[in-house]
Formats: C-alpha cells, structure tokens, sequence
C-alpha cells in the first residue's frame, strides 16, 4: 500500500479527515448554569459530552478521540512493563463477589440487580474479582509468575453526589491491571515499576505535575497504596504536603502528630453548668477557654450491627473518619443518639460514660493537664479534667486529621500544608486478601500450595481527560497538550468566497493530512470571530489561518493555542513550519517524561 493509499485508507476511516461544518455536537457561547468547574463548562460548551442521566454522559467525536489517545498511552506503557491486555465482563455475578466477601461489605455504591432467572448479578466498578476468576486455572504453577493482566473497560459506580462533569461520574472508563506474584520482594519490585510507568503516562498525556501521595487502602484492601493527584483547587480530595521534604500523602492516610503545650495549670475537676452551650465552640465562648483545651465527643454508629463507637480528640481537630473505620475494622455511619442509649448529646465526657458504647481516645489529648469536658449531664461541663487522674490508664490512637502547619510525620518539622487534588490514578499492593478469600493457589518449587500475591493498579480515562482540561486551559477553551489533542492542526480558512483562498486551503488541507498531521478544517462562510471562538473551544494546538490579505503577500499565519507562537510564513513553507513546531511541542512534552 503506497503512501497516498494508506492515507486515503485512513480518511475513509475517519481518523483525521474532518471538516468542522461535518463534526457532530455543537459548540455555544454561553456557560451552562449547571457547571461548576471550568473543565467541565468548556467540555459541554466545545462540543465533546452530553448530559444522559445523573453521571452519566455520552461523549462527541472530539472527546473520543482525547480518550482514544489517552488510552493508547496508556497500552505503550502498560505494554512495556510486560502486561498483557484482557477483556472482562462489565455485568459479572454475584457469586463471584460472594467468595470475596465484597458483596455484602460493599455499600450502596455497588449496582445490585437480578437477571431473569433471578440470579443475583453486579455492575462491576473493579474487577479483582473477575481478574481471579481469569487466571485461576492458568496460575497453578510458580513457573507460570511473574504476570500482569490489564484492560480498560466501562465500569459502574453507583456514586452518592456525581458532580464535576466527567471528574466524578457513575459510569466510566477506566483502565484496571493487575499483577500475580509469589513473594512480596517480587511485588515491591513490580510496583515500583507501575509506580514510575504512571508517572510516564501523565508526563506524556501533559501534566507532568501530578504528584504520588501515599493513601488509604479503603475497600480495596492490602497494606501500601499510593494516589496520583493533579493538584488543584477544585480537587476533591485534600492533600498533606511538607514544604521541607518529600512528604506527601491523603488526608485519608496522613499521620497526625501533635505536641501539646498546655495553656492552663493544673487545676480540680468541677462540674459546671453550660446551660444551652452544647458545641465546642459554644462551650469554649462560654467559659472563656481555647478550643484547644477543650475534649469533644464524636458519636458513631458501626454499620455492621449499630452499636455506638465514642471518640474522645481535642476540640479544635476532626475526626478522620478513614482511620477511624480502618482501626475498628468496621464501616461507620453517624450516630443516632436514643433515649435509651446512655449517652447525653451535647455534654458527653469521658468521666462515668456509658459502658455500652466502645471509647476510643485520639493522640491529641495527651498530655493535657486541664481541659473541658461533657459531664454526661445536660446542661453540664467538667473543668480541670486530667486524663490519667479523673479516667485512668489510656492507649491513645491516632484518629485526626492532619492540620495546616501541623507535624511532618517523615521531617518532624512543622512545615504541612494541605493542598486539593483530583484523583487522577491509583495503585494498591493487594497482598493475599484476594487470592485466599477466592482460594488462587499455586504450587512452588517444593511442591506445596501457596496463595498468590497481587498488585492492582487503576487509571480513570475520561476523569484524566477532563483533568487535563482543568489544567491546560484558559478563559475561552482547552489548550490540549499535542499528545492528547483531538486534532493536531486547525485550519481555518477566513474567505470561503475567495477561490483563490478556498483553493489553496483545500490543496492545504490534503497535503497537511498526507504528511501524517491530524487536522481539522473551518470552511464554513461565517465570521472570524465565530471561527476562532470555536477554534479556542476544540483547543488544537496549533491554528493555521488562510486568508486572501495574507495570501496576497505570499504568506499564511500560524499560531499556538497558548499564544506562545504567532508568526507568518511563506505559504510554500507552511507544512513543514507546522511539523517544526509540532516536534518543538512533542519535545517539551518529552522531557518530562
């Protein structure tokens, strides 16, 4: 196949012939009142999603092929650290999430139905379960690991509060792997692997700037997890960052140490009346003491079998609920306080609480000498509370959340800052909570049965893609990296009524394309201001203008969509300016990576 076939061949595909007057979806002025970040406004706005139903979008030609690219990133790198690509079931069944035990520790965010037979079925939103059941038979001999197995699949995830556009959805592509091994050494070393492929792929899709942060396991299970956040305001997630070292880590998962220093002396314990003070800070304005010296009481409930979880942490700090459900083993749900329960809302205490409720005291009150506590009384408060004299012996845990300012878990130093994120990836040493609970086991070289070892490492394609938006942008559209761009080039041709300008784009056109370029072409008879407002919404990198004022000068004008580009050149020359510049941005993008 010669090369003008090949790419006549291409363009009956429709993988880079396209004309703007042809492209499915819309593009408007106007910002969608339902919007609330930017990436998302400008994602509706240009063209590229559809609103179907709570999370779930249908996506136009150019957010297919952002994802199409992204995607293929993703198998280079995946590919090039052994995996293996596979296919599993997006409906899988519930039997299967039964030997796993997620089938019923799972909350509602797992999509349960029944199949006209009336077996139990599930809408997979991970498939560790399904990645098993594949290798089961395969995997029963020492000799068949190392291996690693990924797809990039549809998932569900029946989420609370969808929000963010594609950012936080219910449906959703999503790129899973997972790696089989048969010691944890083995494991570390591959997912250290995995650990520096990832940074690759955001290098390379433009957002070298995502940071690994250590995190919480959550349902996923195993011991050692990392995130991979790109660091913005609209982030969702919270981030503990040490400006002195290389500390990083999740709310979530972010120790929180605190150092004490007494404000108030030793005093005696006295009860005191606080009539209708119940809140920290009601208390706290009330008898005229810092917060910090002052004892509250978070009231749960376990989901398992509603009986009531009490921590005790200083007064100004929050629960982390993350470690908090992980150190009880149990999920948790705000408390309900009854009648009957034997706890006072408002005014419990440590002192002469309850005995039906497990007490859990947090870091932060250690070494307090003086503080206010509930007095399990209404409209009573205790001061001068000392822990080890007025409650006796106690085995602190650390259930807060890390602060502003507060203490380095890895320097010491009070350097934290807490920064937001979006979740763009995420990966997980399982260990062997799988492989028992579904019974994988592999003969080693004694010839006795052992369970295997997994690692599970997960990327979200259209919630990186709409991250990248978010990033690379500006107030009149995307600016895609040229890795990712939907289209490489955008053509606009500003007299359509000029034959000798229409023809020499036309003629523009075919070659640009012929030399490998993706390009989208504006022929359409509108105003430039229209043309190039649609041109910023669809965020090609670089924009070539035709038009008969140039022309009459020999010339053709080329910009970058960041603007860091804008130069006029011989028209004979414009194809191969074009690929300069286009290697001069796939280099930048190369450095990084």
């Amino acid at each position: 196949m010669d090369k003008s076939t090949l790419f006549s061949y291409y363009n009956r595909n429709g993988d880079t012939k396209m004309r703007i007057k042809n492209l499915i979806g819309d593009r408007f002025k106007e910002r969608p009142s339902d919007c609330v970040i930017d990436s998302h406004a400008l994602m509706v706005r240009g063209g590229y999603m559809k609103y179907v139903a709570n999370g779930i979008y249908s996506l136009y030609p150019p957010a297919k092929r952002i994802t199409k690219k992204i995607e293929n990133i993703i198998r280079e790198e995946m590919d090039a650290i052994d995996g293996q690509e596979v296919m599993f079931p997006v409906v899988l069944p519930g039997s299967l999430w039964d030997k796993s035990g997620r089938y019923d520790s799972v909350g509602e965010e797992l999509l349960r139905f029944k199949d006209r037979t009336g077996s139990r079925m599930v809408l997979g939103m991970t498939h560790e379960e399904a990645a098993v059941h594949l290798v089961k038979e395969y995997a029963n001999s020492y000799a068949k690991y190392p291996f690693m197995i990924y797809q990039i699949q549809t998932k569900f995830r029946d989420e609370a509060r969808p929000r963010a556009g594609l950012i936080r959805v219910r449906e959703f592509t999503m790129k899973d792997a997972y790696s089989f091994h048969t010691s944890q050494e083995d494991l570390e070393d591959y997912y250290d692997k995995c650990y520096k492929a990832y940074h690759r792929i955001f290098a390379r899709c433009g957002v070298p700037e995502v940071v690994a942060v250590a995190s919480d396991s959550g349902m996923m299970g195993g011991n050692v997890s990392h995130e991979y956040m790109l660091l913005t305001p609209v982030g969702e997630d919270s981030i503990a960052i040490c400006k002195e070292c290389d500390y990083r880590a999740n709310m979530e998962a972010a120790e929180s140490i605190i150092e004490n220093e007494p404000k108030i002396g030793m005093a005696e314990l006295t009860e005191v009346e606080t009539k209708g003070a119940t809140s920290i800070e009601e208390v706290s304005a009330f008898l005229k003491v810092p917060t910090d010296h002052t004892c509250k009481a978070v009231v749960y409930q376990k989901n398992s079998d509603d009986s009531y979880v009490v921590v005790f942490i200083r007064g100004d700090l929050d629960i982390n609920e993350a470690k908090l459900t992980k150190l009880i083993g149990d999920n948790i749900h705000p408390a309900v306080i009854t009648e009957d329960c034997g706890l006072v809302a408002g005014f419990i205490g440590p002192k002469g609480i309850t005995e039906n409720a497990k007490v859990l005291f947090d870091a932060s009150l250690k070494g307090m000498d003086n503080l206010v506590v509930g007095a399990n009384k209404v409209d009573y408060h205790m001061t001068g509370f000392n822990m080890e004299r007025d409650y006796g012996s106690v085995e602190y845990v650390d259930v807060a959340k890390i602060i502003e300012g507060g203490i380095c878990p890895c320097c010491g130093k009070k350097s934290i800052t807490i920064s937001r994120g979006i979740e763009v990836g995420n990966i997980f040493q399982l260990g062997t909570k799988y492989s028992k609970s579904m019974d994988l086991t592999y003969l080693d070289e004694k010839g006795e049965s052992q369970h295997a070892i997994m690692g599970c490492y997960g990327i979200g394609v259209g919630r990186l893609a709409a991250s990248v938006c978010e990033v690379r942008r500006d107030d009149f559209g995307p600016i895609w990296p040229i890795t990712i761009a939907p289209w490489e080039v955008h053509l606009c041709l500003l007299r359509v009524d000029d034959e000798e300008a229409k023809a020499f784009a036309d003629d523009l056109y075919e070659k640009m394309q012929n030399s490998g370029l993706e390009v989208i072409y504006d022929d359409r008879n509108v105003r430039p201001g229209a043309m190039f407002a649609d041109a910023d919404l669809l965020g090609a990198p670089i924009r070539v203008i035709v038009g008969p004022k140039n022309l009459k000068e020999n010339l053709v004008e080329i910009v970058t969509r960041d603007k860091s580009i804008s130069l006029k050149v011989n028209k004979e020359e414009t194809i191969a300016k074009v690929m300069e510049i286009k290697a001069q941005l796939m280099e930048e993008i190369n450095k990084n990576v």
